[in-house]
């Protein structure tokens, strides 16, 4: 049996959008919508918030105790040894890596790449690299052994930052396999992620829409049929550009 961990890379220094992670979403903080949806998958073992030691974060810790939520707090800039040992914390197997400002995640999309990764002879399954889904529904798995490896070996600044980049950068040392949306869900150019205003308005008007429908039970399937029918929706944050990591 493998522990497979969620973890939620997040803290509340932000340039484009200071405090993003807890900005208010419908009455609830963002980061109570995520976990609710985290709470939905059917293949983690736990999940684990991974903050920083910065004072600006004692917040971020508060919060995951009135959420009952598991905690780990480290080095601030280097993300990846933090990542790193809150697995090792949470005595994982397998580490489910997910980004504070995915809000909108999917939790059957989480799902499907867990049991994609569970049936294939692979090191990561991704679908953030070759993009088909709307941004902000990422899924990133791999072992925490491939991981530890990476941090204890790999000083590059970029790599320290990002957690998996040096996977996606050596395909000749990783195998990796790429998932790919459905035709229904292929929506590359809408954005789910948090990290600019415009982004916080547009999540806020799905779940102005969908919530009284669906409460938070509702996912990529009824956010893009949505949007297919309101498309200005996509055009409120249409404009805002991906930070690279390179």
């Amino acid at each position: 049996m493998h522990n497979i961990v969620a973890s939620i890379e997040a803290r509340m220094g932000s340039s484009r959008f200071p405090g993003k992670v807890l900005a208010d979403v419908c009455g609830q903080p963002a980061l109570t919508r995520l976990i609710r949806r985290l709470r939905r998958c059917k293949k983690l073992d736990g999940i684990v918030l991974a903050t920083s030691t910065d004072s600006n974060d004692d917040v971020l810790e508060k919060w995951a105790i009135a959420e009952n939520l598991a905690v780990y707090r480290g080095s601030e800039d280097d993300v990846l040894k933090r990542v790193v040992e809150a697995h090792i914390k949470m005595g994982s197997d397998i580490i489910v890596e997910i980004t504070g400002d995915c809000i909108l995640h999917d939790p059957e999309i989480i799902d499907m790449g867990i049991e994609t990764f569970l049936e294939n002879d692979c090191d990561v399954i991704t679908n953030a690299r070759k993009l088909s889904f709307p941004m902000g529904v990422d899924i990133q798995v791999f072992r925490l052994d491939d991981l530890r490896n990476v941090e204890n070996t790999i000083s590059d600044p970029a790599v320290r930052e990002h957690v998996s980049l040096y996977f996606y950068e050596h395909p000749e040392i990783y195998r990796i396999i790429h998932l790919f949306a459905p035709e229904r869900w292929r929506a590359p150019a809408y954005r789910f992620q948090l990290d600019y205003p415009e982004d916080h308005q547009f999540i806020c008007e799905i779940y102005s829409r969908l919530e009284p429908l669906y409460g938070d039970n509702f996912g990529i399937e009824e956010i893009v049929a949505l949007i297919r029918r309101e498309p200005r929706l996509a055009d409120i944050n249409r404009h805002c550009i991906e930070k690279s990591a390179r």
